[in-house]
């Protein structure tokens, strides 16, 4: 759907993303390029399609689910295109 430039992610979200045992570039970068922004508003995907006629940021956030011995584990990552598609980042809310 759109360049995603290079990628980069933030040391929180790869630990995350490591802790949860997903591959970020296997399903977070796949999803978002693809443009299923996961868990925004109706308001906020409309910024997206937006965004993505206009050349703007593309943003979005996905609630991720891990199963283990001690019960599951949610934790958020957010995906941010920079809107000269230069740069795509991975990284936790709490680092925005």
């Amino acid at each position: 759907m759109f360049r995603l430039g290079q990628i980069l992610a933030t040391p929180g979200a790869l630990a995350t993303l490591d802790r949860l045992g997903i591959e970020p570039l296997s399903l977070v970068l796949q999803r978002h390029v693809l443009g299923d922004w996961g868990d925004l508003c109706d308001e906020d995907r409309e910024l997206n399609r937006h965004s993505l006629a206009n050349g703007m940021r593309i943003f979005s956030s996905y609630k991720l689910t891990a199963s283990s011995s001690d019960g599951a584990t949610t934790e958020t990552v957010w995906v941010i295109t920079e809107s000269n598609r230069a740069s795509t980042t991975i990284l936790l809310p709490s680092e925005y």
